[in-house]
């Protein structure tokens, strides 16, 4: 079935419900007067109710009002924020550097208002050491709380033990801030390749006002006789 709303002549009811172009109550009204009003109005008549009891239907510029919903829809798409999960896998002894590396990753992705798997992956006698993946899963969480906050708190799966940290700022302000900071970014570079024009400027005018030195004029040749 279409979702398209029926219109003008594929309106097949008696009478309908009948709202003005201004969202006017008129009352229940005969469907040929309906069609009759909107032929007056230079406008379309648009069943909004069709399960109503009689269908309600308004006078409106259809073309218009389906290029606007079109309009809103696709502003609400470029606008929506899709929830990312990243991932990050660590070993329960990992070195200091790469700890300070991965916490990197991880915070710069709550930055960016996504969420976080930490998966600590245990091998050989590991596994029967769950409190070193703990530990270590409670030290990164302590470790980037300005930015997240643990939502799903550690627990066994199999060889791995599993955290879900959620960030404090939502996905739609992380992507503001990044346009916001790109935007800075290009307005200083655009200042920076200006800067120096505008210091070459006094040094040519000064240079236009300097008075011009007068030529030297040759030796005269002597005369050889």
């Amino acid at each position: 079935m279409s979702a398209e709303p029926r219109i003008n002549d594929r309106i097949r009811v008696p009478e309908v419900r009948l709202v003005g172009p201004s969202g006017e109550q008129v009352g229940i009204v005969p469907l040929a007067k309906a069609l009759e009003l909107a032929q007056e109005y230079d406008l379309d008549l648009v069943e909004v109710a069709a399960n109503a009891r009689p269908p309600v239907c308004k006078l409106m510029d259809y073309g218009k009002f389906k290029y606007e919903s079109a309009m809103k829809a696709r502003e609400a798409r470029k606008n929506q924020a899709h929830t990312v999960i990243k991932e990050m896998k660590l070993r329960p002894k990992i070195d200091p550097h790469d700890y300070e590396t991965k916490k990197g990753h991880v915070e710069r992705f709550l930055k960016q208002g996504d969420k976080v798997k930490i998966t600590i992956m245990f091998r050989g006698r590991e596994q029967s050491r769950p409190e070193l993946g703990f530990r270590l899963l409670k030290r990164l969480s302590e470790d980037v709380q300005e930015l997240g906050f643990v939502e799903s708190s550690p627990k066994q799966d199999g060889r791995n033990m599993i955290m879900v940290l959620g960030p404090h700022k939502k996905k739609t302000e992380a992507m503001a801030e990044a346009r916001e900071a790109a935007a800075a970014r290009k307005e200083a570079r655009r200042g920076e390749g200006e800067a120096p024009e505008a210091a070459e400027a006094p040094e040519a005018a000064e240079a236009a006002a300097a008075p011009a030195e007068e030529p030297v004029a040759a030796p005269a040749a002597a005369d050889e006789s």
